[in-house]
């Protein structure tokens, strides 16, 4: 028997997003993703000098920071060619290793955690045996039997108090939870402690780029002033400041982070759904030498389709055919509605012709989401660290194949396991090891390059515009947090003609192609189980695995399209 269950919204996301997805008896069996909220940042750009663009295309998210700015800095250096000194690739390599290794613990703690871990739970827990279990996976001090009891005796006066907030309607006690109570009380009391780390981290975002978020860039380099007896400027005390928060980095991923993963992962080892499309690209990025020199990147570029890891496909961001966006489900207009356009080719002409909210389904035969189909070679392909993971295994490389290889053995999954929800989230935690670790290997390649007499982070050479083609254009590619990310421009008579962006979670989040071909969101849904369906928690498990960059509401529906029940979930 089939039925709809309408989850509207999805909280613990960045943005708007609605899926709506049929099931049949116990598991999904189709489903839409809709963007329900339009971007346009790409319009307000348009006419402005492309040194500026970079501050409001950063404003594209508020969660990720830095990194379209970066992306848009270095579409404007491609089209002017321009080079930036070492110290600058230095700084940005230290601000994007920031970046993922934040944002990857804030995703689990304070996104993704409690699919996985039941609060109320907690409350059950002997505290003395919570310390046990702590102390047995980590060194972490904060792990004694008075710490766990002060945390149980917080979460049960929040309970008490009916100050659950955001979490008061929240799953617990859903028969898919599967930690014991003490492993839960560790899972809260890290949720907290990550509350109080995350923020410290982020001082190195403002020591180099002034703030957090949105820190200030420059084309040609970065706005950073080097000076080791210049109290005004970045000087030795502010950079043994960032080695300290590195410092503290290194030990809350490898004591708490990787711990709690493993903890957690072999407890749900054997739920194994939402692989998705299994087709996985990466641009390639965090370049140790030159952005145009991708062998220095530390995660390669290029394509695995259909998981096949012997093969991988060359990707290049400036050949027509090979990225293209389409419009047949975005309330979008092109000339030709059936055609693919690359970035460069790019329009962003709105025709919204979907129902007027409020609303009970969208109609997926016609437009029914704010995100573009992005396709490579006219394929869905899924972005993030499983798919900067699957490639770099595919390509052989040793740091990462190593991560992965030791994951898989400690936890006695084969490679396959990572195709799947569990395996996203798995990836996303090695990804923070593998990341914190080169974070202190650049800081202290920036540290040697100042000593060694170099303190230059500009290069000026082409800053005025008399010095710029009449026509130009350029693209600027990142791997951000949740995956690939590149921004296409052009430029003419010194302003910005057209600008595209193509976002990480442009690509997961796509709808449907012109010959059916699912999005990676739409896709990881299918034959998800539901244990009830009125609390669909394996869906939020799933569609959280990707991080999703937009805020998200939920739909499944049965096969006539008829709301059958309605879900309210936090």
């Amino acid at each position: 028997m089939t039925t709809r269950i309408v989850v509207d919204p999805i909280t613990r996301i960045e943005g708007h997003l609605r899926i709506e997805a049929v099931v049949d008896g116990n598991r999904i069996t189709d489903a839409i993703s809709a963007g329900t909220v339009f971007r346009g940042i790409e319009k307000i750009v348009e006419n402005r000098d492309p040194r500026d663009v970079w501050a409001f295309v950063q404003r594209i998210c508020g969660v990720c920071t830095h990194i379209h700015a970066l992306a848009s800095i270095r579409a404007v250096e491609d089209a002017l060619d321009i080079r930036i000194p070492k110290n600058a690739n230095l700084i940005r390599n230290i601000m994007t290793t920031t970046q993922f290794v934040q944002d990857h613990v804030i995703h689990f703690y304070h996104l993704h955690g409690f699919d996985w871990i039941d609060v109320l739970s907690a409350l059950k827990a002997d505290p003395a045996q919570a310390s046990a279990l702590a102390r047995s996976i980590s060194d972490w001090p904060r792990s004694s039997d008075g710490y766990f009891r002060d945390v149980q005796n917080k979460v049960k006066t929040f309970v008490e108090s009916g100050q659950l907030g955001i979490f008061a309607n929240a799953y617990w006690g859903h028969p898919a939870y599967r930690l014991p109570p003490e492993a839960n009380l560790v899972g809260v009391a890290h949720y907290l402690d990550a509350l109080s780390w995350q923020k410290e981290i982020a001082k190195i975002h403002t020591i180099f780029g002034g703030k957090n978020p949105h820190p200030n860039y420059l084309v040609g380099g970065m706005a950073s002033t080097l000076n080791m007896n210049d109290n005004d400027v970045i000087n030795m005390e502010r950079l043994d400041l960032v080695k300290t928060k590195i410092d503290e980095a290194q030990v809350f991923v490898d004591q708490v982070l990787i711990p709690d993963i493993f903890a957690i992962a072999n407890f749900y080892k054997q739920d194994l759904y939402g692989g998705g499309v299994g087709n996985y690209l990466a641009y390639g990025g965090i370049p140790t030498v030159d952005i145009r020199e991708p062998d220095s990147f530390l995660f390669p570029g290029g394509v695995v389709l259909d998981r096949n890891l012997s093969k991988v496909e060359e990707v290049n961001l400036k050949d027509p055919l090979q990225i293209q966006e389409f419009v047949p489900h975005s309330w979008y207009r092109y000339d030709d509605p059936k055609a693919g356009l690359h970035p460069w080719q790019g329009k962003t002409e709105v025709a919204y012709n979907g129902p007027l909210p409020p609303y009970s389904n969208l109609d997926e035969s016609k437009g029914y989401s704010w995100i573009k189909t992005p396709r490579w070679k006219g394929r869905p392909v899924e972005v993030g660290p499983l798919a900067r993971f699957v490639v770099a295994y595919a390509k052989g490389n040793q740091e990462i194949k190593g991560l992965v290889d030791d994951a898989l053995h400690r936890l006695n999954l084969p490679v396959t396991a990572l195709y799947s929800t569990l395996g996203r989230t798995l990836a996303r935690a090695l990804e923070s090891k593998f990341l914190v670790n080169h974070l202190a290997g650049f800081y202290n390649d920036l540290v040697a390059n100042i000593k060694a007499g170099d303190s230059q982070t500009f290069n000026g050479e082409k800053w005025e515009p008399e010095k710029w083609p009449s026509q130009a254009q350029g693209v600027g590619f990142a791997e951000a947090p949740r995956g690939a990310l590149g921004h296409w421009v052009k430029i003419n008579q010194g302003k910005v003609s057209s600008y595209q962006a193509v976002v990480p979670t442009t690509w997961n989040a796509s709808p449907r192609d012109a010959s059916g071909q699912k999005g990676p969101y739409e896709a990881s849904l299918l034959d998800t189980p539901l244990a009830r369906q009125d609390q669909p928690l394996e869906l939020l498990r799933t569609i959280h695995s990707f991080d999703p960059c937009l805020a998200c509401a939920t739909h499944l529906l049965n096969p006539q399209g008829n709301e059958v029940l309605k879900v309210r979930v936090i």
